[in-house]
């Protein structure tokens, strides 16, 4: 495992040196100093389960909070062009606040992230049957998904990069999926202010796999308003059509000439009322490098506040979520969310895979393991 975070570290770092389509600058803050990392208890489960809160701060001020419940990504601080720093991720106030409930803020979500038809799959002829939590399909891992377990963590610094470490153990037969599941996924906080997620998986037993971050980004900050204004361009040429449940057809199709198509820059809202439901809700298809080094597919600009985030991936496809169903119910002590108050880019591989030949497999054998990395690198338009 030491191995696996180091070199993580290492391809974090290698990526600023990667050619940028941003017009953007490195974050220039005024905290200078040195990265850290802070654990604190902030709760604690029903059965008085210790709930912990690592807090990870980079050279430059960045920072992200990260929970054991569901390896939660909570915040994540960066600086506009004037250097005032906001939470560009959704979040609540409380750790009693997210065991309310909430729209899977920042969760990372399994063991199958996104929707199984029919909650059912066939591995090697035999049939397994998961928890319909969606009608009568499967979505995000089910009632009792990794989102809502407490995950085990291990937080350390190395090459100047604050990162924790939080690992889950699935059960045989957990929400119906085959195998005890091994899982670990790392956050690694840069001082040159990226944020990587890696996720890892092993199991004893064929099963399915499909790991997301369900982050709610908003890049004026929370609390802000809508995300319509954001300026979006994703490197697809292809998106998956679904039916009314949101289960991929099986087709292919090109973005071109559609609502779909982002890869040049368009504002969210800028055709959104022309999307069924108005709300993008889709699973876009994602080249990858033959290295299967993480690839930039999508940059995000927020005009009013200058701020940039590019995001890179190892994974097949991202999940473009626009949030037109949240509740003004969710609310913190200075603002209440609304419809369209954030954008999900949720990498992963692709909905319903499992029942889907010609889509990427999701199946993962003893022996081999998982293995996906998701960088997120913050700059600043000025």
């Amino acid at each position: 495992m030491i191995r696996s975070i180091h070199s993580v570290i290492i391809i974090a770092s290698l990526l600023v040196c990667l050619p940028s389509r941003s017009a953007g600058q490195a974050l220039q803050t005024s905290r200078p100093g040195k990265a850290t990392l802070v654990k604190s208890v902030v709760g604690r489960m029903p059965d008085g389960t210790e709930v912990h809160e690592y807090t990870l701060t980079n050279a430059n001020g960045l920072e992200a909070k990260v929970l054991t419940y569901g390896a939660m990504l909570t915040t994540v601080k960066v600086p506009d062009r004037e250097g005032n720093f906001e939470s560009v991720t959704l979040y609540l106030d409380s750790f009693d606040d997210y065991l309310r409930g909430h729209p899977l803020f920042g969760s990372v979500v399994g063991r199958f992230a996104n929707r199984i038809a029919g909650a059912a799959f066939e591995i090697d002829g035999v049939t397994y049957k998961v928890t319909p939590n969606a009608g009568a399909n499967h979505i995000h891992g089910g009632r009792e998904g990794f989102h809502k377990k407490v995950w085990q963590a291990v937080s350390f610094q190395r090459n100047g990069a604050a990162s924790v470490s939080l690992r889950h153990i699935s059960p045989d037969g957990d929400e119906g999926y085959p195998g005890k599941l091994d899982v670990t996924v790392t956050y690694v906080l840069t001082n040159h202010d990226t944020l990587m997620i890696e996720y890892r998986a092993k199991t004893d037993k064929a099963t399915v796999v499909n790991l997301t971050n369900h982050a709610y980004w908003n890049l004026g900050g929370a609390g802000s308003g809508d995300v319509l204004n954001h300026i979006l361009t994703l490197d697809a040429e292809s998106y998956l059509p679904s039916d009314q449940r949101k289960i991929p057809t099986g087709e292919i199709k090109p973005v071109k000439g559609t609502v779909m198509d982002f890869t040049k820059p368009e504002t969210i809202g800028s055709r959104i009322k022309q999307v069924d439901g108005e709300n993008y809700d889709h699973c876009y298809v994602l080249k990858q490098n033959e290295s299967g080094s993480p690839r930039l597919f999508a940059r995000v600009v927020e005009p009013k506040s200058g701020r940039v985030m590019e995001v890179f991936t190892t994974q097949p496809g991202v999940q473009l979520y626009t949030a037109k169903h949240l509740n003004s119910k969710l609310k913190t002590s200075r603002f209440a969310y609304g419809p369209y108050h954030g954008l999900c880019l949720e990498t992963q591989h692709y909905p319903d895979s499992p029942n889907k030949p010609n889509f990427p497999s999701t199946i993962l054998r003893p022996g081999e393991t998982f293995k996906q990395t998701t960088i997120h690198k913050f700059s600043v338009q000025k």
